[in-house]
């Protein structure tokens, strides 16, 4: 099997609870995932877990890369310190890459610019108007919404802070991980905890 990449960006007091779900099922079907810090030094979870970046921000480049994940964090909401991983959400996205942000990271895209035209959701409305983008015509009340992708420009993934599931599926859909009956079934079995979806996933 041909192990494609994920590009998952890691900073202090990232919210390591929501790619989890996105994550586990990547590595189990195909894919490699890759850690991008700001730097290569070690960062610190909000759960207190200390991670090693595989490879600094200046080093990645949408052409290796099948998807950059973006989680949220403290951080996002005090000051510009995640602004370079905006950026480059926007080289992704510029690049016909896709890119999937949760929680704070919603709003790191909104100060971006990157949802001024495209469809997305975050925690509420009012979390990324006071951001003061200006697309919150695009704003879509939904666990998860993505923004389709073109020729042009990669697909976008948005999500907010309690829906790593809903997310999860959005990711495990665009890249086609599962067809879309098991792909149901995997949201019913760790959403609703749907234990008859169990057979479906499994058959």
């Amino acid at each position: 099997m041909t192990r494609r990449t994920i590009h998952l960006a890691v900073y202090d007091t990232f919210a390591d609870w929501e790619p989890g779900f996105a994550t586990a099922q990547l590595t189990q079907h195909g894919h490699t995932v890759r850690t991008v810090g700001l730097t290569s030094d070690p960062v610190t979870t909000m759960g207190g877990l200390r991670v090693q970046p595989d490879l600094p921000l200046a080093d990645l480049d949408p052409r290796d890369s099948d998807l950059l994940l973006l989680t949220g964090a403290s951080l996002w909401d005090t000051g510009d310190t995640l602004a370079p991983f905006a950026r480059a959400a926007r080289v992704f996205l510029e690049a016909g890459a896709p890119v999937a942000a949760i929680c704070g990271a919603t709003a790191g895209l909104a100060r971006e610019g990157l949802l001024d035209g495209r469809a997305h959701t975050s925690a509420v409305p009012f979390y990324l108007a006071a951001t003061g983008y200006t697309g919150g015509e695009h704003y879509v009340d939904a666990d998860a919404v993505t923004h389709p992708g073109s020729g042009a420009e990669g697909a976008l993934i948005t999500a907010g802070p309690t829906e790593p599931v809903a997310f999860a599926r959005e990711i495990l859909a665009l890249l086609e991980v599962f067809d879309p009956k098991r792909l149901d079934a995997w949201f019913r079995l760790f959403h609703d905890s749907d234990e008859g979806a169990y057979e479906v996933l499994q058959g």
